[in-house]
């Protein structure tokens, strides 16, 4: 069952994805209702893309997908947290395993 969730102007909610075996997070990407429901009756993850308008399955192209372990939503309703089993070495677009390789030096 999925629950009242906020999201935004667009139609969209943020999905943080992490690693449930080590905790790394993988990527962010948005999800909006449908993405939401294909994700759960696939058990793999499936997002919206705002910059071409379609929905896409992760690693659908690559073979690096998303199996579903858990999803967690915030105390606000406004942000997923999907806990996957990562199939594949990469997670981002990139070839880098994580999205989030990249560091603000102070």
């Amino acid at each position: 069952m999925i629950p009242e969730l906020k999201y935004d102007e667009k139609g969209l909610i943020p999905a943080i994805i992490q690693d449930d075996e080590n905790g790394d997070v993988l990527m962010m990407a948005y999800m909006n209702g449908s993405s939401l429901k294909m994700t759960l009756d696939t058990g793999f993850t499936h997002f919206w893309s705002r910059s071409r308008k379609e929905y896409w399955k992760k690693g659908a192209t690559s073979g690096n997908v998303q199996k579903v372990k858990e999803i967690l939503y915030d105390c606000d309703s406004d942000t997923l947290l999907i806990k996957v089993k990562q199939h594949g070495t990469v997670a981002c677009h990139t070839g880098n395993r994580t999205c989030f390789f990249r560091k603000i030096v102070q």
